[in-house]
């Protein structure tokens, strides 16, 4: 077995497990994105929606595994691997909307959402006193900045007449640009930019609206305060892995270590470890913190009302919000750690048509937009 083909098959048993740990990554009352009473989060149909989706998400990777090798072995580079995995995934997420259409058309035909009385349930105290964001959790992505910017500094003056390509993480070592101090520099002002971006992006996050359940207002809003404070360290802990890997990439561009495989698995090295302790915490606190334990007085919490039925506004398995009449622009999506904008808001239309804007722009050559070389 060649290493390439040994790479592909590697990719795709890392994908298939991320696409069949997805389901899990959904709150209880929200499966494949459909709203359900706490009743109905173990009903037959969505038990079968569930098998139903890892066994043809099983098969999917068996089918890319059995295409993409042969073709490796006929001399395919690494682009099929890159082909592979991302047709894997679309795959996948088509299962996954699948799953969705399903349980919502049986939640539909078995009418329940009448069979409890709906209703929401508002903290005031998300606003009064919100999840503060945690600013002493920014000094390492802070630390990494200076030191990178000091090293920096310290080799300017030595820097050799050309340096390797910076595609945006990691070398190019085959490619060379003029040692000026905007190419020599660019890891730092990277830096700079996420250590800014990222506590703001984040502060936005603590600021959206809460995702609570109606049928347990009290126990809901403590996980969810919890949640926002996990997702908050992360998030600012990522800014430092991201740092360190422009660090390693610095290194090296400043020829301060010769670009090598061993430097370039170093590169990555703090966003494996990031992607592991993401999925790590979310699998322990879950959806919106619904893993979390209940205190005293939360286990038998019932209100009497079921979360309202909101369907009608998500699409594509919870992931896209259209409500013309919520004020909210952004809010907590139905997977994972992940928030998205209301497009029925003005707001989030403006926001749009600005990207579009640049992107026409960037097409017709009015403007230069950033060339991504490689992952980042």
């Amino acid at each position: 077995m060649t290493p390439l083909i040994a790479a592909d098959l590697a990719a795709v048993v890392l994908a298939t497990c991320l696409m069949l740990a997805l389901p899990a990554m959904a709150g209880p009352t929200t499966p494949f994105g459909v709203r359900l009473s706490h009743a109905r989060s173990a009903d037959p149909a969505v038990i079968a929606q569930r098998r139903a989706y890892a066994r043809l998400a099983l098969a999917a990777g068996v089918c890319a595994a059995l295409v993409s090798a042969p073709l490796l072995a006929a001399g395919g580079d690494a682009t099929v691997v890159g082909a592979t995995v991302t047709a894997l995934v679309v795959a996948d997420l088509l299962l996954y909307w699948r799953a969705a259409r399903r349980l919502r058309a049986a939640k539909l035909a078995g009418g329940w959402s009448d069979e409890r009385r709906q209703g929401v349930t508002v903290d005031t105290t998300f606003r009064t006193d919100p999840v503060r964001l945690p600013w002493s959790w920014t000094l390492p992505a802070a630390a990494v900045l200076l030191l990178t910017a000091a090293v920096g500094w310290w080799r300017y003056g030595d820097l050799p007449a050309t340096l390797p390509g910076f595609p945006g993480f990691g070398v190019d070592a085959a490619r060379r640009e003029p040692a000026t101090a905007a190419a020599a520099f660019t890891p730092v002002l990277y830096q700079l930019a996420i250590t800014l971006l990222i506590p703001a992006m984040t502060l936005l996050l603590l600021r959206a609206r809460p995702d609570l359940d109606a049928a347990r207002p009290v126990g809901s809003a403590r996980r969810y305060r919890v949640y926002l404070r996990g997702v908050a360290r992360m998030s600012v802990l990522g800014a430092a892995c991201l740092n360190l890997g422009l660090f390693v990439s610095a290194l090296q561009l400043w020829t301060l270590v010769a670009p090598s495989a061993f430097w370039t698995a170093v590169t990555y090295l703090p966003l494996v470890a990031l992607a592991v302790a993401w999925l790590v915490w979310e699998s322990r606190v879950g959806h919106a913190g619904h893993r979390l334990p209940a205190l005293p007085g939360e286990e038998d919490e019932d209100s009497g009302v079921t979360q309202r039925d909101d369907d009608r506004h998500w699409f594509l398995a919870g992931t896209v919000y259209v409500n013309r009449r919520d004020p909210a622009i952004l809010l907590h999506a139905r997977i994972g750690a992940s928030w998205t904008l209301n497009l029925g808001h003005p707001v989030a239309w403006v926001l749009i048509a600005v990207l579009v804007v640049a992107g026409l722009l960037a097409a017709f050559g009015v403007i230069d937009l950033p060339a991504r070389r490689s992952a980042f």
